[in-house]
């Protein structure tokens, strides 16, 4: 029979994710993928292993022939990494424990250059924002807006880190336009809540895509895990870098991770339509000041309420109150006091992260189901609205164009 000659780069995301990683399955004789659960590995060959060792401490290319150590590399870690360089367009893909571990990777990548400026934009995930700020690295960060970035950057500019759709308000940015004003700076980009699936930031110029692997490309609540999607060069760092601190993904997970690729497009895109449908429900209610979505789509919807945030957490009951997002079942959570709470609050405000902003990741439920917990949650319309800090109170009878944030 003869072999599909069609180009990687020509198939659509949809296969990619069913097929990345798993190319040699068949000529092992195999359809699952195994896990190799190993921490170290036998060789007779000392002197070819020394040699080996030393190749990657000089240049941290992945070593030829069969694994040395668990921290060094791992077959199943291997086989997701290059499933999710596929789906994103990259060279090379690098994992790590957590999204923090990989972020934590980038930035001693780049100190050991002699950088450690980084320009940001703002909102970024909690942690993120706090490790750039609180220089638990040794790291500086100027914030800017978008737009202000060209001028922000220094000569000793390590990066641009940007997220977009942002967590928590889902503001986005023009990618193409950043990228080209970072000039030769890499442009980092926090693709967690789109995914490959709705975008792919070094289609923009991005040089470096960054993932907490934990959310939508495990989908399950069940790994922890990050990743950097980026050019081999980049990658060879990183992977000394992960072999000298040691914030190595699990073979289990990243056997998990692998697996939640190939259903990845399916979960995104069918989330995402339940996500556009609660998201202008929630825009005609007159219990709802605000929502935010982007015009990219995607499955996560923010909301400002007119009543107690706290009180329409307590209240739902099919949805689950809690931190993280991209599982199959859909989460709330009040980004002030949980995700972002690490953030100074005038930081917070400034971004747009309001007191009253609610951060929902929406799952595979029925989206009747979900409206009806909602609509529950959110209580009776209030007779007296609540103060809105200077934001004129909105209401859909009021505003044709609803106030939907894009």
């Amino acid at each position: 029979m003869d072999a599909d000659t069609t180009p990687v780069d020509a198939r659509a995301v949809d296969t990619l994710a069913v097929h990345a990683g798993r190319e040699d399955l068949a000529g092992l004789g195999l359809h699952a993928p195994p896990i190799d659960l190993s921490t170290t590995y036998p060789s007779y060959d000392s002197r070819g292993e020394a040699a080996r060792i030393d190749a990657f401490a000089a240049t941290g290319e992945a070593p030829d022939g069969p694994p040395v150590y668990g921290r060094l590399g791992n077959p199943t870690v291997a086989r997701f990494e290059a499933a999710l360089a596929t789906l994103e367009g990259t060279e090379a893909a690098v994992a790590f424990a957590s999204g923090m571990a990989a972020l934590s990777a980038v930035l001693l990548a780049q100190h050991a250059t002699g950088r450690r400026h980084v320009v940001a934009v703002r909102p970024l995930y909690g942690c993120s924002d706090h490790l750039l700020t609180a220089g638990l690295l040794g790291t500086e960060v100027t914030w800017a807006d978008p737009e202000g970035v060209a001028d922000a950057i220094r000569t000793d500019t390590a990066l641009v880190m940007v997220e977009s759709p942002a967590n928590p308000t889902l503001a986005e940015v023009d990618l193409a336009a950043l990228a080209e004003a970072c000039g030769p700076v890499p442009l980092l980009v926090d693709n967690t809540f789109a995914t490959p699936v709705l975008q792919r930031p070094v289609t923009s110029g991005a040089r470096l895509v960054l993932h907490s692997a934990t959310k939508y490309l495990g989908g399950h609540g069940d790994v922890l895990g990050g990743v950097v999607a980026c050019d081999e060069a980049f990658a060879r760092r990183l992977r000394q870098i992960r072999f000298a601190t040691g914030g190595v993904l699990h073979p289990l997970a990243g056997y998990l991770l692998l697996r939640g690729l190939s259903t990845l497009p399916v979960r995104v895109r069918a989330a995402s339509a339940t996500a556009a449908g609660l998201a202008a429900r929630l825009a005609a209610d007159p219990r709802v000041l605000r929502v935010h979505y982007p015009t990219l789509g995607g499955a996560m919807v923010a909301f400002e309420t007119l009543a107690d945030p706290h009180e329409v957490i307590a209240r739902v009951r099919l949805i689950t109150p809690a931190v993280s997002l991209g599982s199959v079942d859909t989460l709330i959570q009040h980004p002030a006091s949980i995700s972002h709470r690490i953030v100074p609050e005038d930081d917070r405000a400034a971004s747009g992260v309001s007191d009253r902003l609610l951060r929902m990741s929406v799952g595979l439920e029925d989206a009747g189901d979900l409206w009806r917990d909602l609509d529950r949650a959110l209580g009776e319309s209030l007779a007296t609205p609540l103060p809105v800090n200077g934001v004129r109170t909105l209401h859909a009878a009021e505003e044709e164009d609803r106030f939907v944030d894009a």
